[in-house]
């Protein structure tokens, strides 16, 4: 009775204000994308962001789209779902090579191939990340050339799969090692390839040390019933607080230590 209950107010967005959009807001599915943008408008987009991080000579960037909304939101966060996008060679399938952005992401099961609470690890291109958008921007994160060289190398590497768990929470706690999102997960890339360690304990030593992550406003009913309603919507991992990577937080982390050259908004050009 209790989860039927609670299905249906999250449907109707009747659960104490901002709290369906914790359950549904965080996006990293690789899953049929919103129609926001079509598929032409998503390609231009695509486009437009690696023509701007070509601008800045950037061999990674770290971009953030928004899956939902701004409205159906909690309150502080601005962007949901992150992924590097690497500048390399790509063979097309005729067999030429081209340069252009790669993009890495981290996706939750489908449900039905995979469960939604594990995730899995996919590169795929800029039109497949803008088509998941549900806003005209995204947020932005250009590293030090020094971290672009080190992430670079993480990411080709073994360290990569080393650093995922697939064990995955929408909410969470990137200060603890037991659930991963999306954003987590880049954070713990960005931590082994700033301190040079790979080794998971060392990655959550150096987090829990210098990292402080985004509050996410959610109710005691939220908290309580939530993975009832919503397997994604783990809460085990946190103590106090539910707190969580961002964006915001995560391009303040990087700020205070100095592994950026600049984070801002793009906004989409029609």
């Amino acid at each position: 009775m209790i989860r039927s209950t609670l299905l249906a107010l999250l449907a109707l967005g009747l659960v104490v204000a901002g709290e369906p959009a914790a359950a549904k807001g965080f996006d990293s599915s690789a899953a049929a994308p919103v129609q926001h943008l079509t598929i032409e408008q998503a390609a231009k987009f695509g486009k437009q962001i690696e023509r701007e991080l070509a601008s800045k000579d950037a061999r990674v960037g770290i971009v953030f789209r928004t899956g939902r909304p701004r409205d159906k939101l909690p309150e502080g966060i601005a962007y949901t779902h992150g992924a590097f996008w690497v500048h390399r060679a790509i063979k097309t399938a005729d067999g030429r090579s081209l340069n252009g952005y790669a993009v890495y992401n981290l996706y939750h099961g489908d449900g039905t191939t995979l469960a939604l609470d594990r995730s899995y690890l996919k590169q795929d291109w800029p039109t497949d990340f803008t088509r998941g958008s549900h806003v005209d921007d995204v947020a932005v994160i250009v590293p030090s050339p020094e971290m672009q060289r080190r992430i670079i190398a993480v990411i080709d590497s073994p360290s990569y799969a080393r650093l995922h768990n697939p064990s995955y929470s929408l909410v969470a706690n990137p200060l603890s090692p037991k659930h991963q999102n999306c954003n987590s997960f880049m954070l713990n890339v960005i931590s082994a390839a700033a301190w040079g360690s790979d080794d998971p304990k060392q990655v959550q030593a150096n987090l829990n040390a210098h990292y402080r992550p985004s509050l996410v406003r959610a109710g005691l009913l939220m908290r309580t019933f939530g993975p009832l309603a919503d397997s994604r919507l783990k809460t085990d991992d946190h103590k106090g607080p539910i707190r969580t990577a961002t964006y915001e937080s995560i391009a303040a982390f990087m700020t205070q230590h100095k592994l950026l050259q600049q984070a801002y908004v793009l906004n989409r050009v029609p």
